[in-house]
């Protein structure tokens, strides 16, 4: 059972986009020095890290916090796919709520400029790798199967890119930003993997995030945001006898367990953060979670309930179609988005009123299995 005094008294972030120039020490640092300074703390203050990174040069956790001045404290590596800075979030909450460390660190990062030049290359290893079906593919099939399942135009998915991208023209910090595309130009942009076109594809970014975990007897800063409750769950095995598309059911299972320990519903959800590495993934997602019914998620997009202004806005920051998508870092800087926004510090992304809000983050998955993990967090505001 989650501790209710474990709060978060600080976030921080990098800015997302190619940054190859850049030594990874100095994207985790600009994140680092934030979440302190939000938290009112300083290095010494913290007792344990926790560091999230799918394709970091070996120690570099270890290099990253020394670099930040956090050298000589346990210092523990996760890697979970997309979802290793949120497996880092959760890995900080439970050592918080379960009395071992009083104040830690998570921290995500990834420089993937300097290690593809293209989509990530899937491994050799596994059936997909050796059919070459890289993730976009995955998600086409994905998409396919849901637009067939409901009896949908492909063109409805395209109304997640225009809303995401809309919102991440208003984010100072995304990779994507600038004047937002129109329905047309997604629709019209160069084919990926059909359905999906480019700019339903999130973007290979370079970034980090942190956050800063404690208790809230020991908190500092004058608004910590509440962890209501963080679920953690691995993917089960996925073959031909799974009725539903690839990672449903793990979302499914993440969410059961965070609503359940929160004691809350979907429907008290006022904003949320989703893992939106292609379109259909926010679809899928949406609706795995419970945010709304079955084969509704896209359309709700297009009818602006899920927009920022509508009554359940999801992905306020851009997402990680116009945000990007720095792989270790992603899970926390949704959490830093959401924090901003039960704190009513999101500018012109703002979500009116928002009190609860929640981050789900699904990392890729190895061969026949549905999905490598999942965390979904409910946050509650200040006050």
């Amino acid at each position: 059972m989650m501790a209710a005094s474990v709060v978060i008294s600080g976030v921080g972030t990098s800015n997302f986009g190619r940054a190859p120039q850049s030594r990874i020490e100095a994207l985790a640092h600009a994140a680092i020095v934030e979440a302190l300074d939000d938290a009112r703390v300083a290095p010494g203050d913290i007792d344990a890290v926790w560091l999230g990174t799918v394709f970091g040069p070996a120690g570099v956790a270890n290099r990253v916090m020394a670099a930040s001045g956090l050298a000589g404290v346990p210092v523990y590596s996760i890697e979970a796919a997309c979802a290793s800075g949120t497996v880092a979030l959760h890995e900080a909450q439970a050592a918080v709520a379960t009395g071992r460390h009083q104040r830690v660190l998570a921290v995500g990062v990834e420089q993937l400029s300097t290690v593809f030049s293209g989509p990530i290359v899937p491994e050799a290893s596994d059936p997909e790798g050796r059919t070459g079906l890289a993730l976009p593919a995955l998600y086409a099939l994905s998409a396919n199967r849901y637009l067939h399942d409901y009896g949908l135009d492909p063109s409805v998915l395209g109304h997640i890119a225009v809303k995401n991208k809309y919102a991440g023209s208003l984010n100072p910090r995304a990779h994507l930003g600038g004047a937002p595309p129109d329905i047309d130009q997604v629709l019209g942009s160069r084919a990926i993997a059909g359905p999906l076109t480019l700019l339903q594809c999130c973007p290979m970014s370079d970034g980090a995030a942190a956050a800063v975990v404690e208790s809230a007897a020991t908190a500092r800063c004058d608004d910590p945001v509440t962890v209501l409750s963080c679920a953690f769950v691995s993917g089960t095995w996925w073959n031909s006898d799974t009725s539903l598309p690839w990672s449903v059911d793990t979302v499914r299972a993440a969410a059961r367990a965070a609503f359940d320990t929160a004691g809350l519903t979907p429907a008290d959800v006022d904003v949320a953060e989703l893992h939106d590495a292609f379109t259909i993934g926010e679809v899928l997602t949406t609706e795995a979670l419970g945010l709304c019914a079955a084969g509704t998620a896209a359309q709700r997009a297009a009818d602006g309930a899920s927009a920022l202004g509508g009554e359940q806005p999801i992905n306020p920051s851009g997402g990680l179609l116009s945000r990007g998508h720095p792989l270790g870092a992603t899970g926390l800087a949704q959490t830093a988005e959401i924090v901003w926004q039960l704190r009513g510090r999101a500018g012109e992304r703002q979500v009116d009123g928002a009190t609860v809000g929640l981050v789900e983050t699904m990392g890729g998955g190895a061969a026949g299995v549905d999905g490598n993990a999942c965390v979904v967090a409910l946050l509650g505001g200040p006050g």
